[in-house]
């Protein structure tokens, strides 16, 4: 597979793709299939099922190809990584409706664990206390208080920075964050900045 697409750019494909070679399609969602992985991985601890999302994923890839846009769009490597963590977090999201279940329960702040760059794993309580400048050490509390504390972090939280705080403790930074979320930059590096106070507040 994707013998002759050598040395050709995503972008170049996509416009052969337009004029017609719809194989090219298979070869391109083979390729990012690595990516959507990925994706689904650090959407994981939002609480959805892994094949689940890794099917929204391939989804939001294949619309990716569908409606790139070399003139308008950015690369489609990063128009690729926006549609699917677009569709993933979509998914999340109506899952949750469908369940009545409030924005940030599925994150455990105990429970729920990410990698670290050098592979060691740390819960969100670290992870988030790490994020607002609070020791880890400091923060010896049982699993009972670390459920009332995610409850209140929620409730303290608007709608949107739940929003902001579900994506950033998959590991995304604010850019990326305003992108999938449709915001502006600015108010979405606002929102991490009060979420960060708020948390800090409450530890």
């Amino acid at each position: 597979m994707g013998i002759g697409y050598d040395g050709v750019t995503d972008e170049e494909l996509i416009l052969r793709i337009r004029e017609g070679e719809n194989t090219i399609t298979d070869f391109i969602m083979e390729k990012y299939k690595n990516l959507v992985k990925s994706k689904a991985k650090s959407m994981y601890i939002l609480g959805a099922d892994r094949e689940d999302l890794i099917q929204e994923g391939m989804i939001g890839l294949f619309k990716a190809v569908r409606d790139y846009d070399s003139g308008r769009d950015a690369s489609f490597a990063t128009f690729a990584d926006l549609c699917v963590s677009r569709q993933m977090y979509t998914a999340v999201q109506a899952s949750r409706r469908k369940k009545h279940i409030p924005l940030n329960t599925y994150i455990s702040l105990y429970g729920g664990s990410r990698e670290t760059e050098g592979g060691e794993e740390t819960n969100l309580l670290q992870s988030l206390a790490s994020k607002v400048d609070v020791n880890p050490e400091d923060l010896l509390i049982d699993k009972e208080n670390a459920q009332q504390l995610e409850k209140q972090i929620e409730k303290e939280l608007s709608p949107f920075e739940n929003q902001v705080l579900d994506l950033y403790l998959t590991g995304m930074g604010y850019v990326q964050i305003a992108k999938v979320l449709g915001k502006d930059e600015k108010s979405t590096d606002n929102a991490l900045s009060r979420i960060k106070g708020k948390v800090k507040k409450l530890l």
